[in-house]
C-alpha cells in the first residue's frame, strides 16, 4: 500500500507525523519511507538516523553548436521555463539553473544546433534499519524545478518496492509539480492540517487536488486543542471525507522532535491501526477489481 502523507500549509506536521507512522508500522511491517520534500528534506534529522549517498541525479541542459546555429531564437520561444536567453543578431545560451531538461529546444532547432549535456541536479540517499528503509531525495542548492529530483527517488525506489508493506511517502507543502509528482501512483493520501483559518485554506486545496487526481483523501487534525477545530469538520462535510486521527499539542512531541526521535504516543497508534484497515480494504478493492 502506498500512503502520501501531505497538506497545503507548511509547518501542520507532515513529516513527524510520517516519520512516527513509518516507525510504528516498522515493529511489524516492512516499512518505506520516501522523503519526497527534496528542497528541504529532514525525515533523517527527525528520525535521528545517519544516511548513505547511493545516487547523483542528472538532467538534460542544451549544448549549442555555434558553427550551425542560424540565430533564429527558436530555441528561446519554445522554452517554457525561459531558460534560452537570446537576444536578435546574437547566439543564444542556457541558464542552466533554469532548465528541466525537456528537450523542446532540441526538437525545435531547424539546424540539428543542439546536443545535449548532463547537469547534476540531486542527490538519493538511504539508510536501513530492520524492518525500515529511508529513501531521501536532496536538490542541488539553486536548481529551480524540483519535480525532476520527486521523480528520480520515486524511480530508484520502485525496484524495492514490491519487498515492503507499506509505501510511505513525505510530499512537500503546496500544491505545486513536486507535489502532484509525489501524490501520482498513490493508493491514499492523509493531509494534515492544523485548526486555523490559514489551515483551512489550504487543506481545501489539497483537497481539490486529490479530488482532481482521483486519490482518495483522509484528513488528521494536529494541534487539535489549539484553534477552532469546527473549520476543518466543515470543510470535511463539505468535501464528504473522514478525520481519521486528532493530535493536542503535547509536550512530550515537541520534545521528542526536538531530540531527533520517532514521536510515539496513542494517537500515532490509533492512526497506524487505522492505515491497517484502510490496507486491508485496499487490498480488496484490488482483489475485486482483478
Amino acid at each position: 500500500m502506498k500512503i502520501a502523507i501531505t497538506g497545503g500549509k507548511g509547518g501542520t506536521g507532515k513529516s513527524t507525523i510520517a516519520t512516527a507512522l513509518s516507525h510504528k508500522l516498522a515493529k511489524t511491517k516492512k516499512v518505506l519511507l520516501l522523503d519526497l520534500d527534496v528542497d528541504c528534506p529532514n525525515d533523517d534529522l527527525i528520525l535521528g538516523i545517519k544516511t548513505e549517498k547511493v545516487k547523483d541525479v542528472e538532467s538534460m541542459i542544451p549544448k549549442f553548436d555555434y558553427k550551425k546555429c542560424v540565430k533564429c531564437g527558436l530555441c528561446s520561444k519554445v522554452c517554457r521555463e525561459h531558460a534560452i536567453v537570446f537576444v536578435k543578431g546574437n547566439f543564444p545560451f542556457v541558464i542552466p539553473e533554469q532548465c528541466i531538461g525537456c528537450k523542446a529546444c532540441k526538437i525545435a532547432c531547424p539546424r540539428n544546433a543542439i546536443g545535449e549535456r548532463k547537469q547534476k541536479i540531486g542527490e538519493i540517499f538511504t539508510s536501513r534499519e530492520g524492518k525500515f528503509t529511508l529513501i531521501l531525495g536532496r536538490m542541488k542548492p539553486g536548481i529551480e524545478e524540483s519535480s525532476l529530483v520527486v521523480n528520480a527517488v520515486k524511480k530508484f525506489s520502485e525496484q524495492y518496492e514490491k519487498n515492503y508493506d507499506y509505501v510511505i511517502i513525505d510530499t512537500a507543502a503546496g500544491t505545486h509539480c513536486p507535489v502532484i509528482s509525489a501524490l501520482l501512483g498513490c493508493d491514499i493520501a492523509i493531509g494534515i492540517t492544523e485548526p486555523t483559518p490559514l489551515g483551512e485554506h489550504d487543506l481545501e486545496l489539497i483537497l481539490k487536488l486529490t479530488k482532481n487526481l482521483k486519490i482518495q483523501i483522509y484528513v488528521i487534525i494536529n494541534k487539535s486543542n489549539m484553534g477552532n477545530k469546527k473549520l476543518i469538520e466543515n470543510l470535511i462535510k463539505k468535501y464528504r471525507t473522514d478525520i481519521i486521527a486528532e493530535i493536542p499539542y503535547s509536550k512530550s512531541i515537541e520534545m521528542s522532535y526536538s531530540d531527533g526521535k520517532p514521536v510515539e504516543h496513542e494517537s500515532i497508534n490509533q492512526i497506524a491501526r487505522r492505515i491497517e484497515q484502510l490496507n486491508l480494504s485496499v487490498c480488496q478493492n484490488k482483489n475485486f477489481k482483478v
